[in-house]
């Protein structure tokens, strides 16, 4: 895709700095033909000109880059930073794109490497640092993407399909011959139209215009429409810019259908002379839009937004996704597929495989953002974007210029192997026998077998949630101080994708005394190879040989290795009735602080119930968390600073400690 986003139309609008006048007249007239996106005549007075300022030298590669001679424009890159004057951090980071597009990757990071001396604060170097070891798993074909090239690719650019009920619509320069044609100056081709394509299996069949009356004198499309087929929003040049700067900038228009036609174009209340508004996408009941824009306030290049239509039906102000999206780069082209909350979108601002890529977005079991980069197939060395996706038939499209296609942008086909598997979430409330709501109930999820698959803690209203796996049998146990065990069978066997299983506890009314309860039997079973090691009352201070007992990134279950520790301790405070302890939990510095306290309290909880449900008198027993304090190793990531330790170190951070408060 060569063009990425900025589609414009620009008039001749040339004026020479002090600088220009050191240039010679053929540069000049090159700067003229590439302001105006002429940009086989501006290589043509460009590679005539002797002594090129480094100034022309850029624009002499962005002219190779923009009519895809890739190779050439990495040669003149590989000049400029030779140069030992007037080289800017754009030149190490523009050399480094085209090195990955030409699959050079390891020459790519010494020029990212450079960069990153530069701007050691840009979001591009911060994610490629975060990733760039990632790259061999991008490589790798993992089998998630089944990739088919549609037969109806043309030599034109053909791109940035969208579902119209049961058909695609996509964008296209494909166009009948005239007497008269007209063309962009940017690559020589028609001006884009909107194209209907009606779907044979696996294929497309031959397009349509999709509706002459939509068709401007400039460009029409990308599109996107609501589920219903009755609503589209588009992108399309402003052909009525007014502004200084006599560039006609892109904006997006909305029509209806309405007795059996589009009604005219209505524009979006957040166009902009100043700037462009484009590659819209609408949620399937219409009332959401991702779009994208280089809107000022952004991170750079263009940034992914979002707007909400309020009750009358006005577009709200639009919300920047971000930096945990944008970059300094390009993010275009965004597509929210909604039942399982992934977001893809493409930027060449992210760590990838060249030019631009597709990235995807998906919520954790924490709700937190998790972008990754889709890899091959999807991926390439070359320009990949404008996927959309249907979590019905796990089938989509996207758009790449890669090789193996009908000539410049083509679509594809792809089927989504697994990531588009439906979500399922069990959801309930932990309640006693009179549906009061019971906090801080640990209400483990178990599979048909017995193994604990994960443990929570139900919040201040008692509920809990699990994403868990369809055409699954789970059972649900929820345990509390002074309340009998609650279990609950659910399944994923259904279409339902929310399973609502609420949890039961029943209060104890009668507490046996303390010399008739027993160890549970497991404690019972151990107790004799371990008071072994335990010989006399002095030796009560061994429990200081006790281990730590650590816990997992982000999660405060108990694993087994942290079960056998906790029954050594059972067994101590079983032989000895008076002995008090109390429990510490750390995280490791890894999230806010806010978040690695209550973190760290579910792991003290935990520690401190599991020990409580085997011995006697479990007031003995008391916990606090501590959060990411008192860490011991220098593992710190405070700020801006990113801690470069090992996952080793950090795991010896989450942890619980036990001291011994009364003997």
């Amino acid at each position: 895709m060569k063009k990425l986003f900025i589609l414009i139309i620009a008039f001749m609008c040339f004026s020479i700095s002090v600088e220009a006048q050191e240039k010679s007249h053929k540069e000049l007239k090159g700067d003229q033909y590439s302001f105006n996106y002429s940009y086989d005549k501006a290589i043509l007075k460009y590679t005539h000109t002797k002594d090129l300022t480094i100034e022309g030298k850029r624009n002499l590669a962005t002219a190779y880059q923009k009519t895809g001679k890739l190779a050439k424009a990495e040669l003149v890159y590989a000049d400029i930073i030779k140069t030992s004057s007037g080289i800017i951090a754009e030149d190490y980071y523009n050399y480094s794109m085209l090195l990955r597009s030409a699959g050079k990757y390891f020459d790519a990071n010494i020029q990212m490497d450079q960069f990153a001396k530069l701007k050691p604060n840009d979001l591009r170097v911060l994610d490629y640092q975060a990733n760039k070891d990632n790259l061999q798993k991008y490589l790798i074909n993992n089998n998630e993407f089944n990739v088919t090239v549609m037969k109806i690719n043309s030599s034109d650019q053909d791109f940035a399909p969208a579902f119209y009920k049961d058909q695609i619509v996509f964008a296209s320069t494909r166009a009948k011959m005239r007497m008269i044609k007209k063309t962009y100056n940017l690559n020589g081709k028609p001006f884009l139209n909107m194209y209907v394509s009606k779907l044979n299996e696996d294929q497309l069949k031959s397009p349509k215009n999709f509706d002459k009356g939509l068709n401007s004198k400039l460009h029409d499309g990308p599109a996107s429409f609501n589920k219903e087929g009755t609503f589209m929003a588009y992108t399309r040049n402003h052909n009525r810019d007014k502004s200084k700067d006599k560039v006609v900038e892109l904006q997006i228009f909305f029509s209806t259908f309405v007795d059996g036609k589009w009604t005219t174009e209505t524009p979006f209340n957040q166009n902009n002379e100043s700037y462009n508004v484009g590659h819209p996408s609408l949620s399937p009941d219409g009332k959401t839009m991702f779009f994208v824009s280089d809107m000022p306030g952004g991170y750079g290049g263009t940034d992914i937004y979002r707007t909400i239509q309020n009750e009358q039906g006005v577009w709200e102000k639009c919300e920047n996704l971000g930096d945990l999206i944008n970059t300094e780069g390009d993010e275009i082209f965004p597509f929210l597929e909604e039942v399982n909350g992934v977001l893809f979108f493409s930027s060449n601002g992210r760590f990838g495989l060249g030019g631009q890529d597709i990235f995807i977005v998906k919520l954790d079991k924490n709700g937190d953002f998790q972008v990754q980069n889709a890899g091959v197939p999807l991926n390439s060395q070359y320009d990949d974007f404008a996927v959309i996706a249907d979590p019905t038939s796990k089938k989509g499209y996207f758009s790449s210029n890669r090789e193996g296609g009908s000539g410049d942008d083509d679509i594809y086909g792809v089927e989504f192997t697994k990531l588009l598997n439906v979500i399922y979430r069990i959801e309930g409330i932990a309640m006693d026998e009179n549906k009061n709501p019971i906090p801080s109930t640990i209400v483990t999820l178990q599979d048909d077998q017995g193994k604990i698959i994960e443990t929570i803690f139900s919040n201040d209203k008692g509920a809990f949630t699990f994403i868990v796996e369809s055409n699954k049998n789970f059972k649900l146990i929820g345990k509390k101080e002074t309340y009998n065990d609650g279990e609950k069978d659910a399944n994923t066997l259904g279409k339902d994708r929310i399973v609502k299983a609420d949890l039961v506890l029943t209060k104890i009314v009668e507490i046996e005394p303390i010399a008739e309860i027993k160890p549970i039997e497991i404690v019972e079973t151990k107790k004799e190879v371990i008071a072994k090691k335990i010989e006399t009352e002095t030796d009560l201070r061994k429990i200081g040989e006790i281990e730590n007992i650590y816990f997992d990134l982000g999660k405060f279950n108990l694993r087994p290795d942290a079960v056998i520790e906790l029954d050594k301790i059972v067994i101590i405070m079983n032989d000895h009735p008076t002995l008090s302890i109390e429990i510490s939990a750390y995280t490791d510095c890894r999230e806010s602080k806010a978040f690695n306290m209550t973190l760290s309290d579910n792991r003290a909880k935990t520690s401190a119930w599991y020990i409580k449900k085997r011995i006697t008198n479990p007031s003995r027993v008391s916990s606090k968390g501590y959060g990411e304090a008192f860490l011991t190793n220098s593992c710190t990531c405070e700020g801006d600073v990113v801690s470069d330790c090992p996952e080793s170190e950090h795991q010896l951070n989450r942890r619980s400690e036990f001291t011994i408060v009364k003997k």
